[in-house]
């Protein structure tokens, strides 16, 4: 099967009906989506599909033929950067594992809406479930973003 992973043109050696998240682990060898419950409930295996967060874990591949699937190795670009930058200053991670899920369904957000409310935080990240609790931390660092990502908007005005 032919996908748009990450920008690039990759063939793998998957069933249609395969779960995206076995075929980006498994066949093409990117390890940074996690596993989590399998039911499209956690949130660890998030990636984008065309710029939208998706569960990889109940997403087939053959849904995805034609379309660019993003991984957390694959984020590029401003809002990226802002988004990992503030996740670095604030210290959001304490044991990672989730983290490659909030940080991309953070991306979807601010692409979408560059300074989200609290509710617009807690919409967008409902299912992204943190088992070590970091919630707060979360949102303080889209909060963060934003606000990076909004004076850099500004400066490029200048």
């Amino acid at each position: 099967m032919v996908l748009m992973l990450n920008g690039h043109k990759v063939t793998l050696d998957v069933l249609a009906d395969e779960p995206l998240l076995w075929a980006i682990r498994e066949a093409a060898g990117l390890t940074g989506t996690k596993y989590g419950c399998g039911i499209g409930q956690c949130g660890a295996c998030t990636v984008h599909l065309d710029g939208k967060p998706i569960r990889s874990c109940v997403m087939p591949v053959e849904s995805t033929v034609g379309k660019l699937v993003t991984t957390i190795e694959g984020v590029s670009g401003e809002t990226a950067r802002t988004v990992q930058s503030a996740w670095d200053k604030l210290d959001v991670v304490q044991c990672g594992y989730c983290q490659p899920g909030q940080i991309m369904s953070a991306i979807a957000l601010l692409e979408q809406k560059p300074l989200p409310s609290d509710a617009d935080i807690d919409a967008a990240m409902s299912g992204n479930i943190c088992r070590c609790a970091t919630y707060v931390r979360i949102r303080a660092a889209i909060h963060e973003a934003a606000r990076i990502r909004e004076g850099t908007l500004d400066a490029d005005r200048r």
